[in-house]
Order: C-alpha cells, then sequence, then structure tokens
C-alpha cells in the first residue's frame, strides 16, 4: 500500500469520526430544543428514605407534585437556620396566587439531635406547608453528600458543638428538579419574586 494510499484511508477515518460527533452533537440539540417546559432544569440529589416530622416515612418523592424550596440546616442554629425557614415562610404567604403549589422542606444535618420529636415541635413554628426531615445519622448525611452539602461539626465551650454548613435555599420545580437557588443574603422582595416565577411555570 502506498503512503498516499494510508492517508487517504486515515483521513477518511477521521471524516467518518468527525461526522459521527456531528451528527450526535445535532441529535443532542434537537431533543433539548423538544424538551418540554416541565422538564427544564437538573437532577439533583438521590433516592432516599427517611422520616419526617410528624413520623411518616418519606422518600424522593416528596420533591414530585409541587414546586419544593429545600433548605438543610439544624434546629440549635442560632440565627441562619430560622431566619431562613421565616423568610421562605413570609414570602410564600405573600404570593398572591399558586402559594398552595410550593412547599418548604426542612432537612437537618444534625439527626443525632434533631429527631422527629424535635422537629415536631420545631417545625409547626414557620407555619402550614413546611415538612422537617431527619432519620438515622448515616442516610441523612448521605443524603446531604448527594445534594453536595457542606458541613462540619465545630466544638463550643462545654463540651457542645455547633454546625458550620451550606446555607443555599435550593429550589426544585415540580418534577424534582432544580431550577435556581436563594442566597440568604437576597432582600425579601427577591425572595418572593424567585418564589413567584418558580410557581407560574407550573
Amino acid at each position: 500500500m502506498t503512503i498516499q494510499n494510508k492517508r487517504s484511508i486515515l483521513l477518511w477515518g477521521l471524516g467518518f469520526v468527525l461526522l459521527l460527533g456531528l451528527a450526535f452533537s445535532v441529535s443532542e440539540y434537537l431533543a433539548r430544543q423538544w424538551m418540554p417546559r416541565t422538564q427544564t432544569g437538573f437532577e439533583i440529589g438521590a433516592p432516599f428514605q427517611l422520616t419526617d416530622h410528624t413520623g411518616q416515612i418519606v422518600t424522593e418523592e416528596i420533591f414530585t407534585g409541587r414546586a419544593s424550596a429545600v433548605f438543610f440546616g439544624f434546629t440549635h442554629c442560632p440565627e441562619i437556620c430560622p431566619t431562613t425557614l421565616n423568610d421562605l415562610a413570609n414570602a410564600r404567604q405573600a404570593l398572591a396566587e399558586g402559594r398552595e403549589k410550593l412547599q418548604i422542606v426542612f432537612i437537618t444535618l444534625d439527626p443525632e439531635r434533631d429527631t422527629v420529636e424535635v422537629l415536631k415541635d420545631f417545625i409547626p413554628y414557620f407555619g402550614e406547608q413546611v415538612t422537617g426531615i431527619t432519620g438515622k445519622p448515616e442516610n441523612v448525611l448521605q443524603l446531604a453528600r448527594d445534594w453536595g452539602i457542606f458541613w462540619e461539626r465545630i466544638q463550643t465551650s462545654g463540651g457542645g458543638y455547633t454546625l458550620d454548613h451550606t446555607a443555599t435555599v435550593f429550589l426544585l420545580n415540580e418534577q424534582g428538579r432544580m431550577t435556581g437557588t436563594i442566597d440568604i443574603a437576597e432582600p425579601p422582595d427577591v425572595v418572593e419574586a424567585k418564589l413567584k416565577k418558580l410557581v407560574t411555570r407550573l
């Protein structure tokens, strides 16, 4: 076989590979263009089985059927966690319409202290449509890892401890796909606008 023939075969092979790559890219593009509006966002988390603040078994199905504002924290948090939950509850209540389409989900990062009994007393302070989730420590913390949540136990004087953790609120549509976030530093009108946008997409 001559060098020229080898070059021709090599060029033909490279062209074929490039053509396949182009075809795949085009098909991916078309698939995304035809994806229903309800499928916007991206997957987050993983399947789980834990317990809510009423003692009922809860799975990842809690994130389907309604939009969700999801926050990881702990009940012994001195400020950020209760403030965030209160702000979310107030913003949800302020929605002129669509509030029934939105739930607030609080997932503890401190399952050793945040038992079902503790959450049962804690959650009602923030009004309706708020669900607290806890469970076996290994299962709860695995869920936090699946969501990419950072947390660190910090010892305090007297032998106690507190937690440093991710304070982002995750916004999920009714398919359980993340469509945005809320930063704790955002003012109330921005929080309300984001929740309004979330429920009006449904």
